[in-house]
């Protein structure tokens, strides 16, 4: 395993951290993960971490947000030239060292048919929550 260095989010790292997201199918334009968002976040306890090379070139990414009950794990990923090497299982224990310093339940929502991640999730001791279904309104405009 290369070199690698996990860091908490610089406000001026947005830009690459975006064009990161849109690459990898973590953000679009939809979900408002806008830098104001992100500070907003941010300020009310929340964490970004990025991973990048030693050279800087972000190549990973884990937001966690929460509502002072649970942490919300999301925009969690690995840039494709770089998986299938234990990045993510470092990245993810970068994760849950935060939770557990935060003192909240930690969340993550999984598409179903992604059974990577399922398995990296489900190999930390994530659970099954249920037969949940998630629903989203993100034009808040039109309710």
């Amino acid at each position: 395993m290369s070199e690698v260095i996990i860091r908490p989010y610089h406000a001026d790292d947005y830009l690459q951290v975006q064009a990161f997201w849109e690459r990898n199918g973590l953000g679009e334009a939809e979900r408002g993960d806008k830098a104001l968002i992100v500070a907003k976040t941010l300020a009310a306890g929340g964490h970004l971490l990025v991973m990048t090379t030693a050279s800087g070139v972000i190549m990973g990414s884990a937001w966690l947000t929460n509502d002072k009950r649970r942490t919300y794990l999301h925009h969690f990923g690995i840039d494709k030239p770089y998986r299938h090497k234990g990045y993510a299982t470092r990245l993810l224990k970068a994760c849950l060292e935060l939770a557990v310093k935060d003192g909240y339940q930690i969340k993550v929502e999984v598409h179903r048919s992604n059974s990577i991640s399922l398995h990296l999730f489900r190999k930390a001791g994530f659970e099954y929550l249920g037969d949940y279904e998630v629903h989203i309104a993100r034009d808040i405009n039109k309710l």
